[in-house]
């Protein structure tokens, strides 16, 4: 925005200062000043007239010249973004493509010399095959989140509070789950929540996510809750927890691609789950908001539109 207050400031007012130097110039005669003989008469209105006119078509091209700047700016940022995207999705699957087949080498070799205990020690290859199991799902999740970006998603309607209730039940095979208090808070009256318009399996993995990630930063002990409600067009759905909550300098990045904050470092990821879920209901036309206290918990709020 300053940028472009200042180029169009800076073609306004670039030809204004050219003129009165040239003014200045040949009022002090450093440069040659003839003498023309203008013989003018007018009324006094017709002077105002004048005055109005000219002051108008300063302002036009004022407004115009804003205007101009203002698109070409707009233009090229969008071009730019354009760019970048398009960049960012062919890296991603040149990357995909590139570490495919020389994982899925490292894990058949693996699994060979795993077949000889006595020449490699056992729990040093699991850990091994552990990695490239996790950059498999790394590369794998990089590829469905630029196809997420593209593709087009399914537009039908889905009954949250059914939705979430599938997601708690799946929830409940995470070896943190029974050490948790988690609650499904649902409406009943006077009505149930409405349906949303979208991708019913997206949508699933979206509040799944969530849910992990709050039994994961969640101690034993701690208290989950999912909360829906209606709130004028939209369903929001909240999962809160009262975990280790979310450090103020992470808070603006969480949702970038790769980005790990300090208290997720100490856990296993791969800093994808988040950007996922932005991306899958950004592409449903709703957002995913964000509060959070250290030592205290998080809460993490979706809002989608109601079915129309």
């Amino acid at each position: 925005m300053k940028r472009r207050r200042l180029l169009g400031t800076a073609l306004i007012g670039i030809p204004f200062l050219a003129a009165l130097g040239v003014t200045i110039g040949l009022q002090q005669g450093w440069l040659p000043n003839p003498v023309f003989r203008l013989q003018v008469r007018a009324d006094l209105g017709t002077w105002i007239l004048i005055g109005s006119m000219v002051a108008a078509i300063g302002l036009f091209l004022t407004v115009v010249g804003h205007t101009i700047v203002r698109r070409f700016l707009q233009h090229s940022l969008e071009r730019a973004r354009n760019e970048y995207a398009l960049a960012r999705r062919r890296f991603v699957r040149r990357l995909e493509h590139e570490l495919k087949n020389p994982l899925a080498a490292i894990r058949a070799q693996l699994a060979y010399l795993s077949q000889d205990a006595q020449s490699s020690p056992k729990p040093v290859l699991d850990d091994m095959l552990i990695q490239v199991e996790r950059l498999s799902r790394l590369t794998s999740r990089l590829r469905k989140l630029v196809e997420l970006e593209e593709q087009e998603i399914e537009r039908l309607p889905v009954d949250v509070a059914s939705l979430l209730q599938e997601v708690v039940e799946a929830s409940q095979t995470h070896p943190d789950y029974q050490a948790r208090q988690v609650q499904l808070l649902l409406p009943r009256a006077p009505w149930p929540l409405p349906a949303v318009n979208g991708d019913r399996d997206l949508l699933w993995q979206v509040f799944f996510n969530l849910l992990d990630n709050a039994i994961k930063f969640t101690s034993p002990g701690g208290l989950i809750e999912i909360r829906a409600f209606e709130d004028g067009h939209s369903v929001v759905v909240e999962v809160a927890d009262t975990g280790c909550g979310i450090a103020p300098d992470d808070l603006p990045h969480i949702f970038e691609e790769l980005y790990r904050g300090a208290n997720a470092r100490g856990h296993e990821g791969s800093g994808l789950g988040l950007a996922l879920a932005n991306t899958v209901v950004k592409r449903h036309g709703g957002e995913i908001q964000v509060r959070s206290r250290s030592d205290q918990g998080t809460v993490f709020a979706v809002r989608l539109p109601v079915a129309s």
